[in-house]
């Protein structure tokens, strides 16, 4: 069993984006529909933790809401001076599909915060592996704007705290999510100490983004490593993927921690997302990360909730990833693995090998440090 420490809080469950679905326009001829992201994905999560028995054989750390100067390490002062002028007033949109209503500022503070105290638990030593339930989910958020239903980015203010902390400096991103992790993307494109790998599928969203010709710049070059999938991959897919890019570019670039931008919207399930994962897909990549990160790092892997949208399915996929990474096995079983495994289209097809082999020249430029 190892130390597996287990980050959420209650607020964090109370940010409310109102309504905000695609068929919302002013004037429309549909009845308004209620954000995809909404609470009960997540509150699911720790009710099946915490039903199943896992959740008291898991380190609970106090967090704390982050700080207006760890924010600084990524978003521009004018972007958080609006945000929390306009979240004062009760409702707004930070950017791109990413409305708020009253303290969502607030709360996004608190969910940053609980991103801010798993990497710092990890790499303190306090705990061998953590995993933040964060809401609102981060990896969309920009410098200067939301988007995507993300207001902050917990992962890019997360790691400019450590690095400011003096806990680490190489980091290794990975991002499974379905949607491009373009705000993650964007803040270390210049960065060769910090590899980010992005999973999803292509020109999904943001449509504008995620070509595996965006590689970084400057010093960052060959360090941001996009993998757009086409829709209807399933686990034979995800795993050539890791077999041949993903954990060949953590080998090649030896970073000293393992940060996952979280999303479950890949599930089978999922209603934004085009992909046909099952819990039992994402206990593997799990698996496969944390040997990696045994190797490589001592064991230092965090993983930080992101997007995911099926009430009924998400929970069992985030009981299965927390599942591997403590060690600790329940009687929780997967009413729909065995279904979906045998859905059409989960074994690898030619055209999907083809691509993956074609994004292998990428990994040359990656290089320790």
């Amino acid at each position: 069993m190892r130390r597996t420490a287990f980050f959420s809080k209650e607020i964090c469950f109370w940010h409310d984006p109102g309504p905000c679905g695609p068929f919302d326009k002013p004037g429309g001829f549909i009845q308004p529909l209620a954000a995809a992201e909404h609470p009960e994905t997540k509150r699911r999560i720790r009710n099946l933790l915490d039903v199943s028995g896992l959740l008291d054989r898991l380190l609970q750390p106090a967090s704390q809401a982050a700080r207006r100067e760890d924010l600084l390490h990524f978003h521009t002062p004018r972007y958080l001076d609006w945000l929390e002028a306009q979240s004062a007033q009760g409702h707004g949109n930070a950017g791109e599909c990413a409305p708020f209503r009253q303290d969502a500022y607030a709360i996004a503070c608190h969910s940053t915060g609980l991103a801010i105290d798993a990497l710092r638990a990890v790499l303190k030593g306090e705990a061998d592996n953590a995993y933040a339930l964060c809401r609102p989910p981060g990896h969309h958020a920009e410098r200067d704007r939301g988007r995507g239903f993300c207001l902050l980015g917990n992962i890019p203010v997360a790691i400019g705290t450590a690095r400011a902390e003096g806990l680490m400096r190489r980091v290794a991103v990975v991002d499974w999510d379905v949607h491009h992790g373009n705000g993650t993307e964007q803040a270390f494109y210049a960065d060769a100490e910090a590899l980010t790998i992005s999973l999803h599928h292509g020109h999904n969203y943001p449509v504008d983004s995620g070509d595996s010709s965006d590689r970084g710049e400057a010093a960052g070059h060959g360090y941001n490593l996009n993998i757009p999938l086409p829709p209807g991959c399933g686990g034979g897919v995800y795993r050539e993927a890791f077999s041949r890019l993903v954990l060949p570019a953590l080998e090649r670039f030896q970073p000293e921690v393992i940060v996952v931008a979280c999303g479950f919207d890949a599930s089978a399930m999922d209603p934004l997302g085009p992909m046909i994962l099952t819990s039992r897909d994402y206990a593997w990549m799990t698996e496969q990360l944390r040997q990696t990160a045994e190797r490589l790092c001592g064991g230092r892997l965090v993983m930080v909730h992101e997007g995911g949208y099926s009430e009924g399915y998400v929970p069992f996929c985030a009981q299965a990833v927390i599942e591997t990474l403590s060690g600790i096995v329940t009687e929780v079983c997967d009413p729909l693995a065995d279904d979906i495994s045998r859905w059409d289209g989960q074994a690898l097809q030619p055209h999907q090998q083809a691509l993956i082999e074609s994004l292998e020249p990428l990994l040359d430029d990656i290089h320790a440090g």
